[in-house]
């Protein structure tokens, strides 16, 4: 079982080395870009993206009942961004907290139920700021432009599908039934204890939405140090809109899929070619590789100590 843990402690640091190897020429050109910005500019995206990880720390303690102590917390949500960047969209993450509020004692179907909520009020909150965005400034994007007319028709029969398969599979077999059915109940019962608590209720929200508001205020922030000419409100909805779009592609942290959408979505925005992929490339710098390594260094000590 020792030995195990300790391959556990090394496997981070190796997978991030793997993907650091396949995408060396993203990594080559994000540095290029950023000796030419300017470095006021992009210390305040370094910030802003600090930032993201208490505010998601703020969430994870909102989404839960039980008081989860503080500083563990907030290293589990560093640790869980690199997780999240080696294994599909969500995954590593959702694995990372789900270990965590286990080894502090909370019951397995609740901290289901948490991580559902955190996933619903992030949802949310994310497609209500873009929401809100759109109306402020309804010429912020060329939808056309972002999503192809052609792609909404098979992912429309894609979910169709989906739904189709689940609705018999449901109906049909006992075990599954009574296994969502017995979630969906804890769920809501964790819903609304967490929400008869306001100071609960106000850190799953409040939290929910300064996650993306930091990340497109990061995106600003690395647009400015490179003279991107695109009005920040512009590149938010950008941003916004283009990891929406993003959430529905599974790869590792987004990672390829990310880039190639905010590409788009500043050029949707107004942006040059050129200087869009020049700010996205900074962009993901900062936020992903930046602190891919002591993040899956703290994600295999936070193993080592089994706090995770």
């Amino acid at each position: 079982m020792r030995q195990a843990r300790h391959v556990l402690c090394l496997l981070p640091v190796l997978l991030v080395a793997v993907v650091a190897v396949r995408h060396r020429s993203v990594l080559a050109e994000g540095l290029t870009q950023l000796r030419s910005a300017e470095w006021p500019w992009l210390l305040g995206a370094v910030g802003a993206t600090c930032l993201t990880w208490v505010a998601a720390a703020v969430t994870r303690q909102g989404a839960v009942v039980q008081r989860l102590p503080g500083r563990r917390l907030l290293a589990a949500q560093f640790a869980a961004g690199a997780a999240n960047h080696l294994l599909p969209t969500g995954l590593g993450a959702s694995a990372v907290n789900l270990r965590f509020m286990t080894v502090c004692g909370v019951p397995p179907a609740r901290s289901s139920a948490a991580l559902a909520l955190y996933l619903l009020a992030e949802a949310v909150a994310r497609l209500g700021l873009l929401a809100a965005l759109l109306l402020a400034f309804p010429h912020a994007l060329r939808p056309g432009t972002l999503v192809p007319s052609g792609a909404v028709g098979p992912l429309l029969a894609g979910l169709a599908g989906a739904a189709f398969l689940a609705a018999p599979a449901l109906l049909l077999v006992r075990r599954l039934r009574a296994a969502v059915s017995g979630f969906l109940r804890t769920a809501l019962d964790e819903a609304r204890s967490v929400h008869a608590r306001p100071a609960r209720a106000l850190a799953l929200w409040g939290g929910s939405l300064a996650f993306p508001a930091l990340q497109a205020a990061g995106l600003v922030l690395v647009g400015r140090a490179l003279g991107l000419p695109v009005p920040a409100a512009h590149l938010a909805v950008a941003y916004l809109a283009a990891t929406a779009a993003v959430a529905l592609v599974p790869t590792p942290g987004g990672i390829g899929s990310v880039e190639a959408a905010l590409v788009v979505a500043l050029v949707a925005a107004g942006g040059a070619v050129p200087a869009a992929t020049a700010v996205v490339l900074a962009y993901r710098i900062i936020t992903v590789w930046l602190p891919l390594v002591p993040g899956a260094l703290t994600l295999g000590a936070l193993v080592r100590w089994k706090v995770i």
